[in-house]
């Protein structure tokens, strides 16, 4: 969807609002869905999606509900896509890199690491860089619609040493995921480990890792890693996670054009929420951090950052000889950035 279409959009979910709310209007509603999210219940991000649902509800007058139910309340987090294409979801909001077992794609999509210095380009890269037609061309085949992309942010670093360089990195246990960013990190010079999120802090704290691939500043500090590992690295400098929002493509080509444009709106106000919010979030956990005489942030220079870019571009290049979607995305992402400068 092109910029002016989504601003023409806004208006009429704002039109449509205001005559519910005019009106008093209350109905039955026509459609009552499920959404599993990637987060647990309390989580910043989880009350933020609930928000969305509560909003998609107001703006169509009641005719959607849509449960919000955490990680793992139907099917373990990295089978929601198939529970949508069969039904037993309605929708998701996840990172798409957990389905890269599936095709490397959803891997390039869900985390390109490296690519992105700040959310607002990956949103621009999704809405008016071709990124959101891409991932629809990956996934209605598996009978799912990309309703809007969204962004956390660029993820923190949390280390038990000063990470200032990518010679820093030399022989570090971290935990990262596996994929592109596991890869990336065993080239930078690092000794990646594979653990679940769940294990981060004790990993931390047993000294299993040195450091961790793991959520945004303000989570990381929220759930005491610093204690374990003070010298954490804000910006990040590595990872960007995309949130698909996506519900299953029979139920979607059956709405009306009126409820698929406030699901539209809806997910573009609940992108950027998630954006500003936890960005406002992360800057107060900073700012709190830089207090504790026993935490130093780090913020990695200019130069070592383009440096892990382009240890990066590298692994892109081999993903990009996957097959033909990752040589589309890896196309358009180069083109997207070199035309801004970004490379």
């Amino acid at each position: 969807m092109t910029t002016t279409n989504r601003l023409q959009h806004i208006g009429v979910a704002a039109a449509l609002l205001g005559g519910v709310c005019a009106a008093g209007a209350v109905h039955a509603a026509e459609y009552e869905w499920t959404f599993q999210t990637s987060e647990t219940s309390g989580e910043p991000q989880f009350e933020i999606k609930k928000q969305w649902a509560e909003n998609i509800e107001t703006m169509s007058g009641g005719r959607i509900e849509i449960e919000i139910l955490p990680v793992g309340a139907v099917v373990p987090f990295d089978q929601t896509l198939d529970a949508v294409s069969s039904g037993i979801l309605q929708g998701h909001l996840t990172d798409p890199s957990y389905f890269s077992g599936q095709n490397p794609a959803f891997g390039m999509l869900g985390n390109l690491v490296g690519a992105w210095g700040d959310p607002l380009e990956f949103m621009e890269y999704m809405q008016a860089g071709g990124g959101e037609q891409i991932y629809n061309k990956l996934v209605e085949p598996y009978g799912v619609h990309l309703v809007g992309a969204a962004a956390t942010g660029l993820e923190a670093f949390p280390a038990k040493r000063p990470i200032r360089s990518i010679d820093d990195l030399d022989g570090l246990k971290l935990r990262a995921p596996q994929g592109m960013v596991y890869n990336i990190f065993d080239k930078a010079g690092a000794s990646p480990v594979n653990l679940p999120g769940s294990e981060v802090y004790t990993a931390l704290e047993k000294g299993v890792i040195d450091a961790a691939d793991y959520t945004v500043f303000s989570t990381n500090h929220e759930q005491g890693l610093h204690e374990f590992a003070p010298y954490p690295n804000y910006p990040g400098f590595h990872s960007l996670p995309m949130v698909a929002v996506s519900l299953n493509k029979d139920i979607w080509d059956g709405l009306p054009d009126d409820l698929k444009t406030i699901l539209e709106t809806a997910t573009d106000a609940l992108a950027y929420e998630l954006i500003y919010a936890l960005k406002k979030r992360d800057l107060e956990a900073v700012a709190e951090a830089r207090e504790n005489p026993d935490i130093t942030v780090v913020d990695m220079p200019a130069e070592e950052r383009a440096k892990f870019r382009r240890i990066a571009q590298k692994e892109w290049q081999a993903w990009a000889e996957k097959n033909d979607l990752t040589q589309e995305v890896y196309d358009s992402v180069v083109s997207f950035l070199k035309q801004r400068n970004l490379m």
